[in-house]
């Protein structure tokens, strides 16, 4: 009998169901569910309101080097349930969240100012769908759609996997503070060559290509070494990360998040269908919410500080 009570604790634990409100009981399901390798750290969030009566929202953060991703998930309060699910208010635009996420202020960008399409595209200089996706826009965007459509370049480097991209980042941030429309040549340039960069031969060819162009390799270099341009490159990943992106490409269409290489054919209809949703958004009562276009030949620009061009 005494053994029976002193094993009595241990055999209502055994017998006690399994909460997700406990975080390695979570963390564990979370692993089987996602197929995350013992390699990847998952840190599990504390429990909070949800936009969803009733329910609770935990966050899981997934690590492994340098990659990481968050993961949402909702939690019935008795701990039994779980769902991974976008939550909607039908009240506003679908993709306000992510909205009010982009930031395209001193990013590089090309087609109309104020167009109701607005294309804010994550990549990477040494990704090849990326390529396909940028050369792609580059031909055919302002010729199938010359006053409709604003895209804006965004920077997410993958350097656990890319080992010339962040490099590559930060030279077209340096470019890009002294003449817009030049960082578009190095954007075309990049792509084009991309079969022919290394980690070890990137910052010969890349100096070709600025003495090209009139611009002296060393004040380059000098401002990719500088603060204001690793600050910039951070800004850009972290808003990626904040959005949920892993991978390059991925591309949000007036916030509408399109993950992974899109053919031209397949992003025209999308934009296409975009174009007539804006065309009558006011009329069925809700505000237009597309990101704020700026000017393509900012007069000045804060974030970085210029550059000499090479006599």
């Amino acid at each position: 009998m005494r053994l029976l009570i002193s094993l009595l604790p241990l055999l209502l634990m055994a017998q006690a169901p399994k909460s997700a409100l406990d975080k390695p009981t979570l963390a564990a399901y979370v692993r089987h569910l996602m197929l995350y390798p013992a390699a990847v750290n998952l840190a599990v969030g504390d429990p909070a309101p949800s936009d969803v009566p009733g329910l609770l929202e935990v966050s899981i953060t997934a690590t492994m080097g340098q990659a990481s991703e968050v993961r949402k998930f909702l939690v019935s309060k008795d701990g039994t349930r779980i769902l991974q699910a976008e939550v909607y208010n039908v009240a506003q635009n679908p993709f306000k969240p992510n909205l009010d996420r982009i930031k395209t202020d001193f990013r590089p960008s090309f087609g109309t100012p104020g167009a109701p399409v607005v294309v804010a595209l994550f990549s990477d200089f040494q990704c090849g769908y990326c390529k396909q996706e940028g050369e792609a826009l580059r031909k055919e965007l302002t010729k199938t759609f010359p006053t409709q459509v604003r895209v804006y370049f965004m920077d997410f480097p993958l350097e656990q996997i890319h080992p010339w991209a962040r490099e590559a980042a930060l030279t077209g941030r340096c470019i890009f503070n002294q003449n817009a429309l030049t960082f578009w040549d190095y954007h075309d340039w990049a792509f084009a060559k991309q079969a022919d960069l290394t980690e070890i031969n990137f910052k010969e060819k890349r100096n070709e290509f600025l003495k090209s162009k009139s611009l002296d390799p060393a004040a380059i270099d000098r401002c990719i070494q500088g603060p204001a341009a690793v600050k910039a490159l951070q800004a850009s990943v972290q808003q990626a990360r904040d959005l949920g992106v892993n991978s390059t490409p991925t591309m949000f269409v007036n916030g509408r998040k399109l993950g992974g290489y899109v053919p031209w054919a397949n992003l025209k209809q999308i934009i296409e269908i975009e174009i007539g949703y804006q065309a009558t958004a006011n009329n069925a009562g809700e505000k237009c919410c597309t990101m704020p276009a700026l000017s393509p030949f900012p007069a000045s620009n804060p974030v970085l500080p210029p550059i000499t061009p090479k006599k």
